[in-house]
C-alpha cells in the first residue's frame, strides 16, 4: 500500500493537462508473429481521443516503423545493418501513420505525424519550430505522434530510444505528465524474471544515488529501452517539471487508471530544476542531479 503522502500524489495525476504517451514496438506487436495488434491500437486510440475530448493536450510517441516495414518486407530476422534498418523504417513509419490516422479518424480526432532527430533540438530554429508546431496542434486539438526519424539519423544525431526522445518532447512542450508504456509492471529492485524476491517500487519522490547504482547494476531490462534509459528519461521528465510514470503497455487501460489516480506502476514526482537545460542535456548527456 502507498502512504497517505503518495496517494495524495495519485490523486492530483486527474488534474494533468499536457500528457505524452510513449508505447513501444513490445506493446504494439503481438509476441508471437511480430504483426501489430490492431485490438490494441484501437483501445489506444479510443482512450488518447477521449483525453484529448476532456480538454487534455496529448501527445503519443510511438516505436514501431522498424518493425511494420520488416513485417511489410518479409524479413524474418531484425536487421542490424543501418542502411537496411533505415529502409525499413521507411517502408514501416508511412504504413504506421496511415492506420493511426484511419483509426484516429473512426473517432472524428485529428492526428499529426512529427519526426525528429537530435538536430531538431540542437539547432535552435529547428527547435523553436518545433515547439511552435506543437503549440499550434494542441491550439487546433490535433494530437501529434511523434517518432525519432530513422531514415535520416546518424550516430550522432539520433536519440537512440524512444524513452529518451519522450522525455525530452515532454520538456519541449512542457508537458506535466509522460506515461511510458513498457513490457513490465513498473521499476523493480531487481529482474523479476530472475528473482522472485523482487519487489516492485511503486513511488519515487527522488531519483537518488541508491536508485541510479541499482539501474546500473540490475539485470532487469524493462523493455528494449532498459532500465537506465527509463531512469534517464524520469531525471529529463521530473526535472523539465511533469511527473513521470512507468506502467505494462499489455492493457493500455492502465493509461485510464493512472489518469484516475489508481496505484498503477511506478511514480516519479516532479522535481523540476530550475537549472536544468534540455539543450545542455542533448549536447553534454549530463543528466540533471
Amino acid at each position: 500500500m502507498e502512504d497517505r503522502n503518495t496517494m495524495n500524489y495519485r490523486e492530483l495525476l486527474k488534474d494533468k493537462k499536457r500528457i505524452v504517451v510513449k508505447i513501444g514496438s513490445a506493446s504494439l506487436t503481438n509476441p508471437n508473429t511480430n504483426c501489430l495488434n490492431l485490438g490494441k491500437m484501437e483501445i489506444l486510440v479510443r482512450i488518447l481521443t477521449d483525453l484529448r475530448g476532456q480538454g487534455k493536450d496529448v501527445v503519443l510517441v510511438t516505436s514501431g516503423a522498424i518493425a511494420v516495414g520488416r513485417k511489410a518486407l518479409g524479413l524474418k530476422e531484425r536487421p542490424t545493418e543501418r542502411s537496411v534498418k533505415q529502409a525499413c523504417a521507411a517502408v514501416g513509419q508511412a504504413r504506421l501513420m496511415m492506420l493511426y490516422q484511419k483509426l484516429f479518424a473512426e473517432y472524428s480526432q485529428i492526428a499529426a505525424q512529427i519526426l525528429m532527430t537530435k538536430y531538431t533540438m540542437i539547432n535552435e530554429i529547428s527547435r523553436m519550430n518545433a515547439q511552435n508546431t506543437f503549440h499550434e496542434l494542441f491550439q487546433m486539438g490535433v494530437i501529434p505522434i511523434v517518432n525519432e526519424n530513422d531514415t535520416v539519423s546518424t550516430d550522432e544525431l539520433e536519440f537512440g530510444d524512444n524513452d529518451t526522445l519522450s522525455a525530452i518532447v515532454t520538456a519541449l512542450v512542457g508537458g506535466d505528465l509522460l506515461i511510458l508504456l513498457s513490457d513490465i509492471d513498473g521499476l523493480y529492485t531487481d529482474d523479476p524474471h530472475q528473482n522472485k524476491d523482487a519487489k516492485l517500487i511503486t513511488f519515487v519522490p527522488e531519483i537518488n544515488d541508491k536508485l541510479n547504482a541499482m539501474a546500473k547494476s540490475s539485470t532487469n531490462h524493462l523493455g528494449t529501452g532498459g532500465m537506465v534509459t527509463k531512469i534517464s528519461a524520469a531525471k529529463i521528465a521530473t526535472a523539465s517539471g511533469a511527473d513521470m510514470v512507468i506502467a505494462n503497455g499489455n492493457d493500455v487501460h492502465h493509461i485510464d487508471d493512472i489518469i484516475k489516480g489508481k496505484e498503477v506502476g511506478t511514480l516519479f514526482t516532479a522535481n523540476k530544476n530550475t537549472d536544468f537545460n534540455i539543450l545542455d542535456y542533448i549536447k553534454t548527456k549530463q543528466y540533471p542531479s
